[in-house]
């Protein structure tokens, strides 16, 4: 075996024409929606999604990948002769990172590594981005997979949101605590750490909550993705400030999928940084 096939999740929101260019298998998530459950897509096929949950009073919930999913993706790269890095959605976010590892277990772990990545959305790509780099350099799956856990370490995610009411619904939030904060417009500034969204900090309004959030990025960030749902002019704004503040930086927009806006509603905004 010498070719490498890259896999992940559809939470890493590649473009589809990426994916194909990079030979890249994408395994979806799924959101039931409405009555409907359908696979995530690609950017671009679920701009229908955030309209309908802008008004609708439904909430979404999302489902892990089978591990059969990637039990298929796996048997055919190695019917190819190739081997495999699987890297997913934190294992702290979703049960993507476990579906993979019991497809290892069937399928065989010898020529299959699986990374959690402890981190989702624009950061989980730059993962992918390195890999495809090492690929391409002739770097062994063992020797990208000693990186890939190195680089993951110096990743970070700052959010908040437009509406608690899905964190409320997710259980992030009391009844009470999601009733008082709408109303006092309260805002939470929630961090992943060690692969987990905590709460670190909460301001009065959604404006102050950027402030602050761009205000706690590190000055030594080299890649910066503004992450949004639904929210392009807060973005697009706040790709501006971080623009003029890190002028060495890659600073770029990604639009965010049903599965993460199922978490966190629409209008919610986060700043996803490398260094």
């Amino acid at each position: 075996m010498g070719k490498i096939q890259i896999v992940t999740d559809s939470t890493a929101y590649l473009s589809k024409e990426f994916a194909k260019k990079n030979d890249i298998k994408v395994v979806p998530l799924s959101v039931n929606f409405e009555g409907t459950v359908s696979n995530e897509g690609f950017p671009g096929e679920f701009d229908d999604f955030f309209e309908r949950l802008a008004t609708s009073k439904d909430f979404p919930t999302t489902s892990q990948p089978s591990a059969g999913a990637f039990v298929e993706v796996f048997q055919e790269a190695l019917k190819e002769e190739k081997e495999v890095i699987a890297i997913t959605i934190s294992s702290k976010l979703s049960g993507t990172y476990t579906s993979a590892i019991t497809a290892t277990d069937i399928v065989g772990k010898e020529s299959i590594s699986v990374v959690d990545s402890l981190t989702t959305a624009a950061n989980l790509k730059e993962l992918i981005d390195i890999a495809l780099v090492m690929i391409d350099e002739g770097f062994s799956r063992k020797e990208i997979v000693i990186r890939l856990e190195e680089e993951k370490k110096k990743m970070g995610i700052l959010l908040t949101v437009g509406t608690l009411d899905y964190l409320k619904r997710g259980g992030r939030l009391s009844n009470t605590g999601a009733l008082l904060g709408n109303l006092l417009n309260i805002k939470p500034i929630i961090a992943l750490k060690e692969g987990k969204l905590v709460s670190v900090d909460k301001v009065r309004g959604k404006k102050k909550a950027l402030a602050k959030i761009i205000e706690n990025i590190p000055n030594q960030a080299t890649v910066i993705n503004i992450c949004h749902i639904y929210a392009l002019d807060e973005a697009l704004e706040i790709k501006e400030l971080l623009m003029y503040k890190f002028p060495s930086a890659k600073v770029d927009i990604q639009v965010l999928g049903p599965v993460i806006g199922a978490h966190l509603g629409p209008k919610a905004v986060g700043v996803l940084f490398r260094y």
